[in-house]
């Protein structure tokens, strides 16, 4: 309970035998002005103001009071405060455990001279300041008064804050400056203007100022009750919420509890203006402020308004990287992040030269294209790198909505930027490299073509003024550098790809995944399971065991989650103490991994007629295909086994005709074609094939059964055939030569057309194999049958 403590002789000015002190405590206020005449509670828990007061009572029970103008000051000092306060007498002091609430009788104006004290408490000498009257007969000072009364009576009335007993207590006083101190101390001025009015000590300058101040306030009072009154007849349910809400609002910002929405305009328009923004995204922002300063915080609208801003504050409208290209330090880093690759490489050494010469240029957008694995992600990763630019990835696989590319419109709440956007306002640059991986995989339905909508994104004639639907303004992707991936090309819209230079990335042959396990993978999956180098170590033996027969792909994406396994295992036997150390063999591999899940093809291990070694371009690679044919009697008929593709059957049919074509040159007696049946069949009939570089190995195949003339078992060949004997080049040459050398092939038969290729292909594959190109079907015949043989007639 608190501990009220009364002091004797409560009245107006000094009581008698309690004269005014030369000096006194020092009490800063916050937020407080005092007035001479008036009677103020004030409630203290600084422990220096405490000592203070309570020093006063135990002297001349008179104190200072001043205002304090920096309220979050907590030490402060003479040169802080202002030059004039107010004297006061205190009347009661109460302790309330750590705080001190007391009451005051305001008595006198009064300037500080000098500061005898600062520590433990601030005390002063001071000097009382008269009140300066004009010399009047009193006339002037009864009409001022009457004024000045009959406006705060008005203001009274008008203002419902106010209450009633404020007119008795106003006609009661007749001492015109003991008037202007009531009325400062009560009406709303600001801290300023009171301690303005405390410092002036000409009483006819604080009437003007008081009475221009009650002026103003009668005339927005007397507007505030105009509509009030009208707004009671005219409004509807909706705008008098509104307006209720504003009064709300004016409510809660008195009490401190405002919801902050002034501030959020006024936070969201720095933050327009410190962007930067171009002219008409300038004047789109400055818009939407407009807007959103009329619309409630309750409404929904408000909050999209409020994103928008946040999204267009946020674009790096003018944010640019600091570009640095160093070809030696970009090759460095290529090098160190990738094997092989060469022609590859070059041509992102070409890219960044052209970039170092013409900063500005339009540069082409490049498309790797090749099989999953193979690292076309991790080169856009090192392109960022090399350049000095942020690095952002955008999966576009799967994507059929158009509006994850030119952005959703705002006309509901949750609508957001295009991919692009979003991407470049997390990137906080407007130049970082972009890569737009899975390009081959998007799709389309009934909301758009999003492929179509990247034709204007990557088309550097266009991009410059790209328009998201979402900020309905320009914004420049010029700086963008555009890279994207993909594994095949044909699902890739004509249009589209014609925007990309495609720069090929083909699979690994199996020395240079055995130099990539050992230099890269090895090592990253030992530190990723927190293995020292002397805890584990693989022999090339294990690696070429495990890519072989535990791996079949062209790149290494599953060669390092088998080698994550092994690690694993290691991992777990040497935490178990089984083992402190590790060598990585064949047999542990097995061990770990179980049988072995692949066994490669190998060439036909004899030659014999209708059976010839096929080349095929798959997913993961090359691969060899056995064809066989065989021949029965039967009436000339033709049957197609192994999941054979339209194409590939169409093959067998160009294939047959060529050979009934050219019967009397391979010494095939015609009544062959119409006495025997022949069945052609590739094994692995579970896995669809189709493709149609079968064609010569379709034509050698019933060419060497028909004539019974074997084909030489270390031959393989591809190549597309035409009715005129013609063989027409074809693709994955590097997979397939890969794959023939794997199967144990000693010479490969390959279109003249694809000459070109050969000296594209790895080195291993060019000193290994014999690459025979060849022009029509009788140099295959040439090369592939043997001589021995003989007619069955």
């Amino acid at each position: 309970m608190t501990d009220i403590i009364p002091l004797d002789r409560i009245g107006h000015g000094p009581p008698q035998g309690d004269p005014v002190p030369d000096s006194a405590p020092v009490i800063p206020l916050r937020n407080v002005v005092v007035f001479p005449g008036t009677i103020t509670p004030l409630r203290f828990n600084r422990p220096e103001l405490i000592k203070a007061i309570e020093s006063a009572v135990q002297s001349h029970r008179h104190i200072v009071l001043v205002w304090q103008e920096d309220p979050e000051l907590e030490t402060v000092t003479p040169e802080a405060l202002p030059q004039v306060g107010t004297l006061a007498r205190l009347v009661r002091v109460g302790r309330d455990g750590d705080s001190l609430t007391i009451i005051v009788q305001a008595q006198e104006r009064v300037r500080l001279n000098a500061f005898d004290e600062t520590q433990p408490f601030l005390q002063a000498d001071f000097k009382v300041m008269l009140n300066h009257l004009p010399k009047d007969d009193g006339a002037y000072w009864e009409a001022a008064s009457r004024n000045l009364r009959e406006s705060a009576f008005r203001l009274i009335e008008l203002d419902t804050d106010i209450p009633d007993e404020a007119e008795q207590i106003l006609k009661q006083i007749e001492d015109p400056v003991l008037l202007t101190d009531v009325l400062a101390a009560n009406l709303k001025f600001e801290m300023a203007e009171r301690q303005q009015l405390l410092e002036q000590p000409n009483v006819q300058r604080r009437f003007e100022v008081i009475q221009r101040f009650l002026s103003e306030q009668l005339q927005i009072a007397e507007l505030q009750n105009k509509l009030r009154h009208d707004l009671h007849t005219e409004l509807s349910e909706t705008q008098k919420k509104a307006y209720l809400r504003e009064q709300v609002r004016t409510i809660q910002k008195e009490l401190g509890d405002d919801d902050g929405a002034d501030e959020q305009v006024a936070d969201l328009a720095q933050r327009i203006e410190a962007a930067n923004l171009p002219k008409s995204a300038k004047a789109q922002a400055d818009r939407e402020l407009k807007r959103l300063g009329l619309i409630p915080p309750a409404s929904p609208e408000h909050s999209v308004i409020v994103t928008y801003l946040e999204t267009m504050a946020e674009l790096p409208w003018n944010q640019l990287s600091e570009e640095t290209i160093d070809l030696a330090e970009a090759r460095a880093i290529l090098e160190r992040d990738h094997h092989g690759l060469d022609k590859v490489k070059k041509r992102i050494l070409e890219y960044l030269a052209v970039r170092k010469l013409k900063p500005e240029g339009q540069g082409a957008i490049l498309c790797l294209a090749g099989p999953p694995g193979v690292g076309k992600t991790s080169l856009g990763k090192s392109i960022a790198e090399a350049m000095g630019r942020e690095f952002v990835r955008i999966s576009v696989g799967g994507l059929k909505d158009e509006s994850e590319i030119r952005g959703h419109r705002r006309t509901y709440i949750g609508s957001m930027p295009g991919r692009i956007l979003q991407e470049l306002r997390r990137a906080g640059t407007r130049n970082p490299v972009v890569l737009l991986d899975e390009i081959d995989k998007i799709g389309s339905d009934f909301r758009g073509d999003p492929a179509s909508a990247l034709l204007e994104v990557l088309d550097p004639n266009q991009n410059n003024a790209f328009v998201d639907r979402y900020l309905d303004v320009p914004f420049d992707l010029s700086q963008v550098v555009f890279i994207a991936t993909a594994n095949y090309l044909d699902p890739i819209p004509a249009p589209l790809l014609d925007r990309m230079e495609v720069t090929e990335l083909p699979g690994y042959t199996e020395s240079e995944k055995l130099h990539i396990g050992k230099r890269f993978l090895t090592a990253k999956q030992r530190e990723a399971h927190g293995l020292k180098k002397s805890q584990i170590k693989w022999t090339d033996k294990a690696l070429e065991h495990l890519i072989e027969h535990y791996t079949r792909e062209a790149g290494v994406r599953n060669l390092e989650r088998e080698i994550g396994a092994i690690t694993r295992a290691t991992a777990a036997a040497i935490v178990e103490n089984k083992k402190k150390s590790a060598k990585i063999t064949p047999a542990a591999i097995e061990t770990t991994l179980g049988p072995k899940r692949f066994v490669r093809d190998a060439k036909v291990s004899r030659s014999e007629p209708g059976v010839v070694n096929g080349l095929a371009y798959t997913p993961v690679g090359g691969d060899v295909l056995h064809i066989e044919a065989l021949a029965y009697p039967g009436q000339g008929r033709i049957k197609l086994t192994g999941q054979l593709g339209d194409v590939m059957r169409e093959s067998v049919d160009a294939a047959h005709s060529l050979v009934r074509s050219r019967a009397a040159a391979l010494g095939i007696k015609a009544k062959r074609f119409h006495s025997l049946d022949i069945h052609v069949h590739v094994p692995a009939g579970a896995i669809p094939k189709d493709g149609p570089s079968a064609g010569i190995a379709m034509f050698t195949a019933l060419a060497s059964l028909l004539s019974n003339r074997p084909v030489r078992h270390e031959i393989a060949m591809t190549g597309e055939v035409t009715l005129r004997g013609l063989v027409l080049p074809i693709g994955g040459l590097k997979e397939k030569a890969i794959a023939a050398l794997r199967a144990g092939v000693k010479t490969i038969l390959i279109p003249q057309g694809n000459s070109k290729d050969i000296p594209d292909l790895p080195e291993e594959v060019r000193t290994k194999l014999t690459i025979v190109p060849v022009k029509t079907v009788d140099e295959v015949l040439q090369h592939a049958l043997e001589n021995s043989g003989k007619d069955n007639g």
